[in-house]
C-alpha cells in the first residue's frame, strides 16, 4: 500500500513546529486575565487540538470573541520566542519534497499565522498547499479541509496520509479516506493517541521516510 502513496498532509501544531509552550502560555495569560487563580497548565492541555471557539465556548460561550483576540494578540507577540523545531522534521519534509510527494498542511490555524510558523521552521517552501481554518466551513475532524487540501493537490484520498498529534486529525483522516499517522510526541501522549487506531504512530518524524520507504 505505501507504493501508491504520493500525498502527505500535516497538521501544523504540534506535528510539524512545536508550539506546545506558545498555545499553553496564550490560554494561561489570557484565562488568568479573566479569571484569577483558577486555570493551570493541566486545565488547558484539553484545549490542544479544537479550534479557540470551541475551547473558550466550552468557558464562557458568551464571552469568546473577547477571549479569543486577547489569545491571538498574546499568541502572536511571542510567536517567534516560544515556537519550536521538533527533530528530524525539516530533514524528513525536505527529503519527502526532493523525492516528489506532494505535500499540504491541514490546521485550525489562520492562514497568516500558519505561513508565518512554516517560515520561522523555514519549512515553507516545501508545502504547495496550506488550508488554514479562515479557508473552511467546518474543521477537522470533519474531512471539508483534508478534501480541499487533496483536491488542490490533485490527489485522492487512498494515495494520502494526514500525519497529526491529536484526535482531530487521525478522525479527520478516518472520515477522508486517508491512511493516518499519529506523533508520539503529542503533548496528549502516544497512548492517547493509540485509541482512535491510527494506520501508524511516528516515533520520529523519519518514521515516515521509513514506511514510505524512501
Amino acid at each position: 500500500m505505501t507504493k501508491q502513496i504520493t500525498t502527505l498532509l500535516f497538521d501544523l501544531d504540534g506535528t510539524l513546529i512545536d508550539t506546545n509552550e506558545l498555545i499553553v502560555a496564550s490560554y494561561l495569560h489570557t484565562l488568568e486575565k479573566y479569571y484569577p487563580g483558577k486555570f493551570g497548565r493541566e486545565d488547558v492541555l484539553p484545549f490542544m487540538g479544537p479550534t479557540l471557539d470551541e475551547a473558550f465556548g466550552s468557558i464562557d460561550p458568551d464571552r469568546v470573541e473577547e477571549l479569543v483576540k486577547d489569545y491571538r494578540a498574546y499568541n502572536l507577540s511571542e510567536h517567534d520566542n516560544l515556537v519550536k523545531e521538533f527533530p528530524g522534521v525539516y530533514e524528513t519534509v525536505k527529503t519527502l519534497k526532493e523525492k516528489g510527494y506532494k505535500l499540504g498542511v491541514v490546521t485550525t490555524k489562520r492562514f497568516d499565522t500558519a505561513l508565518r510558523g512554516l517560515r520561522l521552521m523555514k519549512l515553507d517552501s516545501f508545502f504547495d498547499v496550506i488550508i488554514a481554518i479562515d479557508q473552511v466551513e467546518k474543521v477537522k475532524p470533519d474531512p471539508e479541509p483534508i478534501f480541499k487540501a487533496l483536491e488542490k493537490l490533485g490527489s485522492t484520498p487512498d494515495e494520502a496520509i494526514m500525519v497529526g498529534d491529536n484526535y482531530h486529525d487521525i478522525e479527520g483522516g478516518k472520515n477522508a479516506g486517508t491512511l493516518t499517522a499519529g506523533v508520539a510526541w503529542s503533548l496528549k501522549g502516544r497512548d492517547f493517541l493509540a485509541k482512535y487506531k491510527p494506520d501508524y504512530i511516528l516515533e520520529e518524524m523519519p518514521d515516515l521516510l521509513t514506511i514510505l520507504e524512501v
